[in-house]
Order: structure tokens, then C-alpha cells, then sequence
């Protein structure tokens, strides 16, 4: 998650490093149904410090048990970066045994485990921890002014926060071995051509679409959309015949739910359902 951010300064100790909005407020009023999470140290181009991680999955995790959300956005905030790399002072002076007794990276693991769809909007830079902070969400809207790389062999380390796991599985070996090695950076163009953004719009319109795109999941069964999100990232993990298996067990599950027999009711009497979710 290593990537040159500048360096931290004092922070009041009540400033909040993720700001929270739900319902989220769009251009037309308030996102029924969608959070918006907003990572803030402009100062330091939106830095990933440990304490920030901690905030925001603690952020995560509450929204996560929330029945009224139903999908969240997550951006930084300014134009100039999504999250530009972690902070450098913070992670220069750690050690293999201060890593591992910490254990601070285990945060990265609870960001992943957000069951509800999480949708990265992301403007200017999401280098290194920022990349793979954007790649641990489900979705990527990306502005036309976007950069993005893994420029942590520039600093005498590699990704450690699933930057050679999570891209070499968007990206294939090869690309990924490119980003990598060579510590790159790719404007959003690149990135959309190389399959590592879900959209590419114009800058200045990245919040509003990825909130519409979160509106449009939001609007769909809850109960469906977990089980679809989570078949979909099995499917990095487990081969073929197993992931196959999950699906099917997954589909006939769904059979139990009120949202099913809703969906199909509507469909046969020409209706709009309404999702109980459950």
C-alpha cells in the first residue's frame, strides 16, 4: 500500500478522516438507499494513514448492518486524488516485527468484507494503497482526469495491501507484471482499455454518475444483490466446478425469499415489484 504522499500534518483531534452522508445527497436531493463516504486529508492528497483505515472500515461496517443502505460510494475528497498512496513518514519506520505484532494491515481484510456493493468514484490520483483501496470495492467509476499504478518498487517495497493479488486478477499476469515491476502510472483511458474500471465519464460528472449507479443497484432485491455479489468474488477464488456450484446453490436459495416470489409476480402481472428484502 506504499506510495510518496506528503507528509501528515497535525489534525484537531476531533476532525474525522472518512465523512459519512447517508442517505447520500445527489443533485436532485438525497440517494434513497446509498451512503456516501468521503476520504479527507486534502492536505496530503487523501494519504491512507492506519488510523484513517481503521475509520473507514469502521464506517463500512456499520453501514454494512444498516437494512435502510443498500449500496455505497466511496471518493475522495478534492479533484486532485482519490487517495494518492499511504503515508510514507507513518510506514518508514516500521519494522518486520512491528508489522506483524500490529497488525494494522489486518484492516484491509475487514474493508473487503463489506457485504453490501461498494462503488470507488475516483478523480485524480489512486496510486499504490489508493489503487488497491479502489480495487478492493466492487466497482469503479473513473473520472477522465484519473491516474492510476502500483509505484511501490520505487520505494524499495512492493504491494502489500493485495495491489499484486487484486490487479493480476483484473488485469491479467501480464499487465499486472507491467504496473508492477515498473511502478507505472496509466490514465484512466489505459485503465478502462485494460478492463480495471467498470465506467469512464467525464470528469467533472464521476460523483453523479457513480451515485446514479449506485441508485440503480439500490433499487434492486437487497437479498439478491448479496448473493450475486458474492458469487461474483468467489469466482477470483475458486476454480471452475466449485465457483459453478456456489451459483447454482446460490439461485435455488434465492427461491426461499419473499423477493423472488415478488419479482417473478410482478414480471407475470406486468408491475413494478416491491422489494421486501427478504
Amino acid at each position: 500500500m506504499t506510495q510518496t504522499a506528503p507528509t501528515e500534518t497535525p489534525q484537531p483531534a476531533d476532525r474525522r478522516l472518512v465523512g459519512v452522508a447517508f442517505p447520500a445527497p445527489g443533485a436532485d436531493g438525497p440517494v434513497d438507499g446509498v451512503a456516501l463516504l468521503t476520504i479527507d486529508r486534502p492536505d496530503v492528497l487523501n494519504a491512507l494513514s492506519f488510523d484513517l483505515l481503521d475509520e473507514l472500515a469502521d464506517a463500512l461496517a456499520a453501514l454494512d448492518v444498516d437494512p435502510r443502505c443498500r449500496a455505497i460510494v466511496l471518493t475522495g475528497s478534492g479533484t486532485r486524488a482519490f487517495a494518492a498512496g499511504a503515508d510514507i513518514r507513518e510506514l518508514a519506520v516500521q519494522t518486520p516485527v512491528t508489522l506483524a505484532v500490529d497488525d494494522r494491515f489486518a484492516v484491509w481484510e475487514r474493508i473487503a468484507a463489506t457485504r453490501k456493493p461498494v462503488i470507488a468514484a475516483v478523480r485524480g490520483f489512486a496510486l499504490g494503497g489508493g489503487c488497491e483501496l479502489a480495487l478492493s470495492c466492487d466497482l469503479i467509476v473513473a473520472g477522465d482526469d484519473a491516474q492510476f499504478g502500483q509505484p511501490e518498487i520505487n520505494l524499495g517495497v512492493m504491494p502489500g495491501a493485495g495491489g499484486t493479488q487484486r490487479l493480476t486478477r483484473a488485469l491479467g499476469r501480464a499487465r499486472s507484471m507491467d504496473l508492477v515491476l515498473t511502478g507505472r502510472t496509466i490514465g484512466a483511458a489505459e485503465a478502462a482499455a485494460m478492463g480495471m474500471v467498470s465506467r469512464l465519464v467525464p470528469a467533472d460528472r464521476t460523483l453523479d454518475e457513480a451515485l446514479a449507479l449506485a441508485a440503480t443497484i439500490a433499487a434492486k432485491p437487497p437479498v439478491a444483490v448479496l448473493a450475486a455479489k458474492e458469487a461474483v468474488r468467489l469466482a477470483e477464488e475458486l476454480p471452475l466446478s466449485a465457483g459453478l456450484r456456489h451459483e447454482r446453490r446460490a439461485f435455488f436459495a434465492l427461491f426461499a425469499s419473499d423477493d423472488q416470489t415478488e419479482g417473478m409476480s410482478a414480471f407475470v402481472e406486468k408491475r413494478r415489484p416491491e422489494w421486501k428484502g427478504r
